[in-house]
């Protein structure tokens, strides 16, 4: 088993770009899997972990609502926006400047084969990282993603997750909000859910700007305690 990963910050990267990205990435690692079948070997799969800022986008998962998205391809364009359905599991989401986007692409067989408990520990380590910042977030149960302030009138989203598995490697990943524009989601029904706020750090933290290399290395760091893993570049 390979647990190491590469880790691959991109920095700031078109949507559909990454997404052939990772698609890339992905079937590389299935057909290293279907080869060694075949073959019989038992040959190492790689694994990587994509960080990323994307410009502003919102996607829509395959099980998701169309009209979940409140704007049209106009109005769209006039923010500056663009839109893709994707092959991720989940609803509507936006991606934009100043929110983390993490795109683990991992053979679970090198870790465990449990999709469940993957979006558990992906949840896991962003609930540790926000208590580093003073912030008690949780899950939400039946909601996947990291809440704050749930089973309240003022539950609100902060970290968004919608992945892709297949033969257990997994694509696509979390979303959490660093000093993003709320604004950008009350173009959409986020996550098709409508009676939940959604937010971003730094206005939990009452500032104007939060250190994104910061939250970043804290995230790799819980990560890699997590996963019992190590990156390599």
């Amino acid at each position: 088993m390979n647990k190491k990963i590469e880790l691959l910050n991109l920095g700031k990267k078109d949507y559909k770009e990454t997404w052939d990205f990772q698609e890339e990435l992905f079937q590389k690692i299935l057909d290293k899997k279907i080869q060694n079948r075949r073959e019989n070997k038992q040959e190492q799969t790689p694994n990587y972990f994509l960080l990323v800022e994307h410009p502003h986008v919102y996607t829509l998962g395959k099980s998701g609502d169309i009209k979940n998205l409140l704007l049209s391809e106009e109005k769209l364009a006039e923010k500056g926006a663009t839109f893709y359905k994707i092959n991720r599991g989940g609803d509507i989401t936006y991606h934009g400047p100043g929110q983390i986007v993490g795109y683990p692409i991992l053979d679970l067989e090198n870790f465990f084969t449990d999709i469940h408990k993957y979006l558990r520990l992906l949840e896991e380590m962003v609930i540790l990282t926000l208590a580093e910042y003073g912030v008690k977030a949780e899950r939400s149960k039946g909601e996947t993603g990291v809440w704050l302030d749930v089973g309240t009138p003022f539950a609100r989203k902060i970290c968004a997750m919608g992945v892709r598995a297949s033969r257990w490697v997994t694509m696509h990943g979390f979303a959490l909000n660093v000093n993003a524009n709320l604004g950008y989601f009350d173009n959409i029904v986020p996550c098709g859910i409508n009676d939940k706020a959604v937010t971003s750090l730094n206005v939990e933290l009452g500032k104007e700007e939060i250190p994104m290399q910061e939250v970043e290395e804290k995230l790799l760091k819980h990560f890699k305690a997590l996963f019992e893993t190590e990156f390599v570049s």
